[in-house]
């Protein structure tokens, strides 16, 4: 056995990890040197080739404090993370002790456990161990651990539901028990005449024998799990919230046992049952479980709605007949019908038909999408009007819906920076409420009046149910819980935990222009013909040489011949290949007559269109081709002033018209930077677009500072810049292009539709191109925070107050001592509200949305004619 021993030792003792980035030899070193200045560490060994490090320590393996060497030197390491749904966990010693368990798996990077939500999450060294080997050490430590597998999309949120009726259950019997025990005692204390009743009718023996039959049935009966929970967690050195109610309930029911079976063994005057407490105390305790268990209900409501979205079947074509078929069975490639009113079952890509698709569970919009051929669509959203058919691109856990929920619940599960305090007191917490509790009786029993005896043992009850860790163990992720699913519901994605605390403390945010700041879309805003050409003509022509280019000034030009009724696509063969009078009517070109179409990058593009030469472009482009642009020139600078881009038409080598182009303000950007300033916020523009053009967007969304000009890693040092006036500093942009400066900001937001939920840069996901939704997160952030202080304030000062109060502190002086039955209802309080100030985060109002009109065929109709009347009154 001692060799077996010995060999496991040296064997734990070892890790082999798989280290990425080492290329050379001074690699190998360099990581070698870092590992070895790890305290702990005997020695240390990398291999280049098969890019594994092995690790030798004098004791206890220290795979973080490795890991975090390794990454510090530049290099990382292979790691998996998984998830489990934890058992047994009832207090916040639970929790420590579960988090323990895992730890203590050579391995394990670093471990969190969470009680609101009964999971954990444990990120481990590739090949160094496994969910296995964490699930059976978790369940040898008394909380059996199940892994939550990755593709697994939860049908009900952690259970709960069959825990509250569990619960309700051992409430309804433990009061129908407890009810006449409380009768009999307190009845008789109250009324003198009762008293006398009970005593003449049954005797104080047989009373008590049946306070003893009916307190026993609720401590073993709805009060077992107390038992069987708290006893073994006593005794394995590891005390939990169930073993401080199984002493204190157990040990007012084994003294009241023995009074009322053996009465000489105790001093006359001391022979006192308590059975009414220990009753009282088992039920009090299960209800205030019940309305906790209730309450995170309530909390976990976001994930449930958001599961609930999921339709159970889909109608499937199948050779062209739609068939109702499980959502199981949806494969990627099948080809669905939606009617009004439906769900749509899966993500995928509209083949037919037109609609609008109600997104808000996605970004907390109330305007319904408008989806016609080509249109992405969600699996959860809501189909209002048309009917059309998708093709499937994403099933079950792949889908945006899943992910979503993934990604709520891994921000629920997720612990905080300022739980550390937290959890440092209640990893002692009971043991310590133990020793005060010793100490009472102690006190009580020496120096108490007398019968000193049962004082002690009173006193010592008090201060065992009393004492809650439970309230410090859900003071924080109670919150976190109901704060994320609510700004889930916003259209808001907290990816890491920490950004929750970090973004409350933000006091800049730096705000990239286009995409963000701006719709990221070129639109034309203004036209001007030349005299002797019809706008509309210009815009038809314009828009036939642009059809051959991929430009995003190519593709605003085309929407807007589009919106216009130019008709520039429609294949109409013109006879004579003249200028055709308009009136109104829309110019047709044959894309057929538009040929030798060439671009010049940076400058324009010139083709035959109609039989005409027609070239779109700068200035420089005109000048080139010796095209006086003069008679625009007052016109082009008040453009480009606004940060707007002037192009010009040329029609057979003739100036016909001016284009202006621009990147328009997005709608709500204004209100968003002035709610970021209300917050006592600095907004900064950071943008690569030139200096004019970037002032001329910040003046009009009242952004004082502006860093423009500046290349993806320019952004990176202006950032660093600010950390010169700023301690904690946000970057909100659209995920992609700005990947550099989401990673070096404290908390990084990307800003983008629905779909783009797997932004790998970004702490926070911002489901919506709304702006304001960026200053929503803060506030939800900061509400957050808030609640959570409170929640802790609580915990903590409710301890500390109470637990003397519970002892006998008060005693003394004013002659007041705490009930164990009082003490119980004050504990399931304390839980109780922890829990129900947490909900209240569920009221949190977002910054007001304009609410826009129902979206119908026929509004759809108006809004683009309202967009040709515009259209047609440019350049007034």
């Amino acid at each position: 056995m001692t060799a077996l021993s010995a060999d496991h030792l040296n064997k734990a003792a070892t890790l082999q990890l798989h280290v990425t980035g080492l290329s050379c030899a001074s690699c190998v070193a360099r990581v070698e040197k870092a590992i070895r200045a790890v305290p702990g560490v005997a020695s240390a060994s990398v291999n280049l080739a098969t890019q594994r490090a092995a690790v030798n320590f004098n004791g206890s393996p220290d795979t973080a404090g490795v890991v975090k060497a390794i990454t510090a030197a530049g290099y990382g390491i292979e790691t998996g993370t998984a998830r489990f749904r934890i058992e047994n966990l009832h207090c916040a010693s639970c929790v420590n002790r579960a988090e323990k368990a895992f730890k203590s798996v050579p391995g394990v990077i670093e471990a969190n456990v969470n009680l609101a939500t009964r999971t954990g999450t444990v990120r481990f060294a590739a090949g160094v161990t496994n969910p296995g080997t964490l699930a059976k050490a978790a369940a040898a430590a008394g909380y059996p651990a199940q892994e939550i597998k990755p593709e697994t999309l939860p049908s009900t949120p952690n259970g709960r539901s069959e825990e509250e009726k569990n619960l309700s259950r051992a409430v309804f019997a433990a009061l129908i028990l407890t009810l006449p025990v409380f009768a009999f005692e307190m009845g008789s204390h109250i009324f003198p005449a009762f008293h006398m009743f009970l005593m003449e009718a049954f005797g104080m023996q047989a009373l008590r024998v049946a306070e003893f039959g009916l307190t026993a049935m609720v401590l073993f009966g709805p009060g077992l799990r107390f038992f069987t929970s708290g006893l073994p967690a006593l005794w394995r050195g590891a005390p939990d919230m169930n073993a401080l109610v199984a002493l204190g309930a157990g040990s007012a029911f084994v003294y009241s046992t023995l009074v009322t079976f053996a009465p000489r063994l105790f001093p006359a005057g001391t022979s006192h049952v308590y059975f009414e407490s220990a009753a009282v105390i088992v039920t009090l305790i299960l209800f205030g479980r019940s309305l906790e268990a209730r309450a995170k209900g309530r909390a976990g409501a976001a994930i449930e709605r958001l599961i609930g979205l999921k339709p159970k079947t889909a109608r499937v074509l199948r050779e062209g007949v739609p068939a109702e078929i499980p959502l199981e069975d949806v494969a990627v490639g099948d080809q669905i019908l939606v009617k009004p009113g439906e769900k749509v079952p899966a993500d995928g890509r509209v083949l037919e038909g037109f609609s609008y698709v109600d997104e808000s569970m996605l970004t907390g919009e109330p305007n319904p999408a408008g989806k016609s051929p080509g249109s992405e669509v969600v699996g959860g959203t809501l189909n209002t009007t048309g009917s059309f058919s998708f093709k499937v691109t994403r099933t079950g856990a792949d889908t945006v819906l899943a992910q979503i929920i993934r990604m709520v619940e891994e921000a629920q599960g997720a612990k905080l920076p300022i739980q550390a305090l937290a959890d440092k007191v209640t990893a002692r917490f009971v043991p310590a409420v133990l020793v005060i509790a010793a100490f009472t009786f102690l006190v009580w029993y020496v120096f108490g009046p007398e019968p000193s005896l049962s004082y002690a043992l009173i006193e010592m009850v008090a201060v065992l149910i009393i004492a809650c860790p439970c309230a410090m163990g859900l003071a924080t992720p109670t919150s976190i819980m109901v704060g994320t699913g609510r700004a889930a519901e916003l259209g808001i994605l907290f990816r890491k935990g920490d950004a929750l605390q970090t973004l409350a403390s933000v006091t800049a945010v730096a705000l990239d222009k286009t995409g963000t700041i701006t719709k990221g879309r070129p639109e034309l805003t203004d036209l001007l013909a030349a005299s002797g050409f019809d706008r509309n003509r210009i815009l038809a022509l314009a828009a036939a040489v642009e059809a051959s280019s991929e430009h995003p000034i190519a593709a605003a030009i085309m929407k807007a011949a589009r919106e216009s009724g130019a008709g520039y696509e429609t294949l109409v063969k013109q006879s004579s290949g003249s200028w055709w009078p308009f009136h109104r009517r829309s110019f047709a070109l044959n894309r057929n007559d538009t040929v030798k179409f060439a671009a010049m990058p940076g400058l324009g593009v010139e083709a035959i269109a109609a039989g005409r030469h027609v070239a779109v472009g700068a200035d420089r482009f005109m000048k080139a081709q010796g095209i006086d642009v003069s008679a625009f020139a007052e016109a082009a600078a008040r453009a480009g002033a606004q940060g707007k881009s002037p192009l010009y038409v040329a029609v057979d080598r003739k100036l016909a018209g001016l284009i202006v182009i621009a990147d328009p303000v997005s709608p709500a950007a204004r209100e968003a930077v002035e709610a970021i300033k209300g917050l006592g916020i600095e907004a900064v523009m950071v943008t690569g677009d030139n200096r004019r053009a970037a002032e001329a967007v910040a003046k009009e969304v009242g952004i004082d500072t502006v860093i423009a000009e500046v290349l993806p890693e320019g952004k990176i040092e202006a950032l660093r810049a600010l950390r010169s006036r700023h301690s904690k500093i946000a970057f909100v942009g659209d995920g992609i292009n700005d990947a550099p400066a989401l990673a070096e900001a404290d908390v990084g937001l990307a800003i983008g539709k629905g779909t783009d939920v797997a932004i790998e840069a970004a702490d926070v996901v911002l489901m919506t191109s709304d702006l304001r939704t960026a200053a929503t997160a803060i506030a939800m952030s900061r509400a957050t925070m808030r609640n959570i202080k409170q929640n802790l304030f609580w915990a903590f000062a409710y301890n500390i107050i109470l637990i003397p109060v519970a002892a006998g502190a008060l005693y003394p002086a004013f002659g007041i001592l705490l009930s164990p039955m009082l003490a119980a209802g004050a504990m399931a309080f304390s839980s109780v509200f922890v829990v129900t100030n947490a909900l209240r985060l569920r009221r949190f109002v977002p910054l007001a949305r304009q609410q826009a009109p129902s979206v119908s065929e026929p509004a759809a109709r108006q809004s683009s004619a309202s967009g040709r009347e515009a259209l047609e009154a440019m350049g007034t």
